[in-house]
């Protein structure tokens, strides 16, 4: 297929908000594709590369494309897949300056559409809507299978593009090989932002509450000895918990993966703060025999996704709940109490926060694990506005902040589009360690400027305190934040986790009535 489909596509994929639309188009150029160009395709439509980082920066582009547009589309998928191929297995002395020369040939063979599209594929600026749900649902109609099958596969192997290739090429028995395997980490199950536990219990009936954590979310799995920890993320980080290592080599049994949340304690039994927990997974091998005896960690467990060769996800949680707790020692659970009662858990709550944690979670008793969706069945309760947004710029501080990047510019991530809504800008809540560590984090990830604004990849995702949320005319959405800060940032979220605007928006309706519109 040439290039020039795929990016006429993306383009209509982007021009409409229409959820149809878009799966209708992605399907149909789905059927089209060649059996070795699916993978390929899939993972350009989602933004991203198979060959992931490539050693190619903005700069790097920007002087690339600085060619003549060819004059008509003649790229194949193909092609331009061997070129990064190439690129990304460059190294050594002349390494950058033979990357820029592959590709300034690929650009100088692309037509202005296709120079934008590969830019902007390179760059991780490509946002034409085609997030994972709307992928999902295409992937469905092109193949003539069910969603939930593809889903399915998707929560065990994590890439859409091979999931793509087994449903095109062998439907739903293809789909069917995929499983749960033994130390390969699964997306995790994330959490819709819960009002209330009144609203939680009325919304789940009899639920299991749990203590909010505010850990580091790991994946232990263990096969007889071998155990290997994963993040959220899924990248493998072992080496860094050996408290987790041998908490899991203790547990009976021959086979488990278990969901949790490693925490830094104080000595009385409160938390220390996230990024105090997060200093142990920054810390090299070499020095983390110092970090064990001052900033030690420990596991708490929530839910149990496989036990002795039986796969549980498609359990509900009450069964899993049950295994749980036959596998792990109550010291090392997470708290829970199962209630119908919204006084008994609105007292949870109190408790919860009383020692030092974030809030509750509370989740329906007969959900299944659905890895990677923030499902209606599991529900985040915090005592305050929080939201995880998208930093999208920042400007130049003044006075006792120049030279560094203050004043952050943050968007809600839009699902109709997959792109971010502005919603306000702060300056609020940033110590000097901060101010100086995102300076250098949003330089490195710079995609344009001004005289007094930096432009970034949408990646960096923070957690923002705020008081209310506003009707303004100055921001796309037509809301702001009011009195917004910044809590910390959270080096552990992907930017398709940041919460949505459709959740700002239920916040705005909760204050001004839903009869208001912003």
């Amino acid at each position: 297929m040439l290039l020039a489909d795929l990016v006429a596509v993306s383009a209509k994929v982007s021009a409409t908000r229409s959820r149809l639309e878009k799966v209708a188009a992605l399907a149909g150029l789905l059927k089209r594709l060649e059996p070795g160009e699916i993978a390929i395709a899939v993972n350009y439509l989602s933004g991203t590369i198979p060959q992931g980082r490539i050693g190619i920066g903005f700069a790097a582009v920007h002087r690339a494309r600085e060619v003549p547009a060819a004059p008509a589309p003649t790229l194949g998928v193909f092609e331009v897949h061997d070129v990064f191929e190439r690129i990304a297995h460059l190294s050594g002395p002349g390494s950058s300056t033979e990357r820029q020369g592959l590709l300034g040939q690929l650009l100088s063979r692309a037509t202005s559409d296709e120079q934008d599209f590969l830019a902007r594929l390179l760059v991780g600026g490509l946002r034409q809507g085609a997030l994972e749900g709307i992928m999902v649902d295409a992937i469905a109609s092109a193949a003539s299978v069910s969603a939930s099958s593809v889903r399915r596969a998707l929560m065990f192997s994590g890439n859409a593009g091979a999931v793509a290739h087994a449903a095109l090429t062998g439907g739903e028995a293809a789909l069917g090989t995929f499983r749960l395997q033994l130390f390969h980490p699964v997306q995790p199950m994330l959490a819709q932002t819960g009002e209330s536990t009144e609203e939680a219990v009325q919304a789940l009936g009899e639920a299991a509450l749990e203590y909010k954590l505010d850990g580091a979310r790991v994946q232990v799995h263990r096969e007889g000895g071998d155990v290997r920890v994963f993040s959220r993320e899924g990248n493998d980080v072992t080496v860094a918990v050996p408290e987790v290592v041998a908490f899991a080599r203790g547990l009976p049994g021959r086979s488990v993966v278990l969901d949790g949340e490693a925490i830094a304690l104080r000595r009385d039994g409160t938390p220390h703060p996230f990024q105090i927990t997060m200093r142990r997974f920054g810390r090299k091998r070499q020095d983390l025999s110092a970090a064990l005896p001052e900033l030690p960690l420990t596991p708490f467990v929530f839910d149990v996704l496989h036990a002795d060769g039986a796969d549980l996800v498609d359990q509900p949680l009450a069964e899993r709940a049950r295994t749980l707790d036959a596998l792990v020692p109550e010291h090392a659970r997470v708290p829970r109490l199962i209630t119908s009662s919204a006084d008994e858990a609105e007292s949870f709550y109190a408790d919860a926060l009383r020692v030092g944690h974030e809030g509750l979670m509370a989740k329906k008793l007969s959900s299944p694990y659905e890895a990677g969706r923030r499902g209606a069945t599991w529900l985040k309760l915090k005592p305050a506005h929080t939201l995880d947004l998208v930093v999208l710029a920042a400007e130049w501080g003044s006075g006792r902040r120049e030279g560094w990047l203050s004043n952050l510019h943050l968007g809600a991530r839009d699902p109709a589009t997959g792109s971010f809504v502005m919603l306000g800008k702060t300056f609020k809540g940033m110590t000097d360690a901060m101010l100086q560590w995102q300076t250098e984090w949003l330089l490195a990830h710079e995609i344009s400027r001004d005289a007094y604004t930096v432009y970034v990849k949408p990646e960096l995702v923070a957690e923002i305190a705020f008081d209310s949320v506003q009707e303004s005319p100055h921001y796309p959405g037509g809301m702001a934040l009011r009195f917004a800060r910044v809590k910390r940032y959270r080096e552990d979220k992907l930017a398709d986790e940041a919460d949505t605007i459709d959740t700002v928006r239920k916040i705005f309706a909760k204050t001004h009535g839903p009869g208001v519109k912003a």
